[in-house]
């Protein structure tokens, strides 16, 4: 099975930090978290091994995708509070570290049936959904259930309205549609300026 690519590794934000270590990645990613280029340069940097080490876990290609997203989803959640000097074994590096909490997470986290999976690695590469899912935790729980169910799950506006209306929500279709609009708006407007340039190609930041 072949390893991924991802075309945001070839993209000149990305390709301006190559040079960068991995610690200096890791200071400019805890310093800067409205930034979304560092993170995005750790994924490209050792999205190959931690794949290679992923495929060896999964039975099917779309529980490994999964399984390589939530990891990444996992490291990008504790990236803030991490520091590699604590530690008391000598010599821990950032792959290190990657590479132990991605053999633990392959440990404690079964993914679920294929059917039961809604993620598209082609459609959101996981650095992107980390963003996507951290500016979704900023919205409205109404609203970003309308998102989801959208998005994720594929609904119709009326669809969206029969089940809002079952749990006591009056809201027509062409509400919802006009309520997803504006969702798509805030969250598009939630994600580094960065990220915005990276994945969706908005013009590069001054």
């Amino acid at each position: 099975m072949s390893i991924p690519t991802f075309p945001e590794a070839n993209h000149p934000i990305i390709k301006s930090l190559f040079k960068n270590s991995d610690q200096e990645l890791l200071e400019l990613f805890q310093r800067y978290p409205d930034a979304g280029q560092y993170f995005t340069a750790l994924f490209c940097r050792y999205s190959p091994i931690v794949y290679r080490v992923v495929q060896h876990s999964a039975p099917s290609p779309v529980q490994t995708d999964y399984l390589f997203a939530l990891i990444w989803r996992h490291v990008f959640n504790e990236l803030s509070g991490l520091d590699l000097q604590v530690f008391t074994q000598p010599g821990v590096t950032f792959q290190s570290w990657l590479l132990n909490v991605t053999a633990a997470c392959i440990n404690e986290l079964t993914p679920p049936p294929v059917e039961e999976i809604h993620y598209d690695m082609q459609a959101a590469s996981p650095p992107f959904w980390c963003y996507l899912d951290r500016a979704l935790d900023a919205m409205s729980p109404d609203l970003r259930l309308m998102i989801v169910m959208a998005q994720t799950f594929n609904w119709s506006e009326t669809r969206i309205s029969a089940y809002l209306q079952a749990e006591g929500d009056i809201i027509p279709p062409l509400e919802v549609k006009q309520r997803l609009q504006e969702g798509y708006r805030l969250l598009e407007a939630r994600l580094p300026e960065d990220i915005r340039v990276i994945y969706l190609g908005n013009n590069q930041p001054a």
